[in-house]
């Protein structure tokens, strides 16, 4: 069975990219063993390419409240309400790898309420999920939930761009048709060698 293309839209060759787009897609290549579709999808455009990854890895990368794995559980969560397949495939992946748990991004991407979190992350969750799915009825209530649950202002800064950057994202992925990679599905499941 072949893999379907990665967007509706022209993939520009690797080899014919921007040196620092190319940089980049060689880079996750050589971390991951593949390349993830998004990269192939969103160079397409070479200016949003790096627009968009520049706030991604701002968000995604930094020091702050929040562990790797929280931040990962957004995107799961919030991509699983604005049903991305892709997103919620290939930052699933991402989740199981940085937690250590095969059954957590599943279980958050069904119902975040019933996976094993705790109250602190459900708090966290709650918010995502109303910037995901109903931002404007936001109000401080909604901060005064994460500020008991001992998360920061920035803090909450962060998740509510988390969850904005990803519905961006979410509905790209739909335009695009963009397909999760093969690789993504057995990624923090199974152990590498048996891959």
């Amino acid at each position: 069975m072949s893999s379907p293309s990665p967007s509706r839209f022209p993939v520009p060759e690797i080899a014919d990219l921007p040196e620092d787009i190319r940089g980049r897609i060689v880079a996750v290549q050589e971390k991951a063993g593949f390349v993830p579709n998004v990269f192939l999808a969103f160079a397409h455009r070479p200016a949003e390419f790096r627009a968009f990854f520049a706030y991604h890895d701002a968000l995604m990368e930094k020091e702050g409240g929040l562990t790797k794995a929280e931040r990962e559980m957004i995107v799961v969560a919030t991509s699983a309400a604005n049903r991305c397949l892709y997103c919620v495939v290939a930052h699933g992946a991402v989740l199981r790898v940085y937690a250590k748990d095969p059954l957590v991004a599943d279980r958050i991407a069904i119902n975040h309420r019933k996976a094993p979190l705790d109250a602190r992350q459900r708090a966290m969750l709650d918010f995502a999920l109303k910037v995901a799915t109903d931002s404007a009825s936001i109000e401080e209530a909604d901060f005064e939930a994460l500020d008991a649950a001992g998360f920061s202002r920035e803090d909450a800064w962060d998740i509510g761009a988390i969850a904005a950057l990803f519905a961006l994202s979410n509905r790209m992925a739909d335009v695009v048709g963009l397909q999760p990679n093969p690789e993504f599905y057995l990624l923090g499941r199974v152990p590498r060698e048996r891959r």
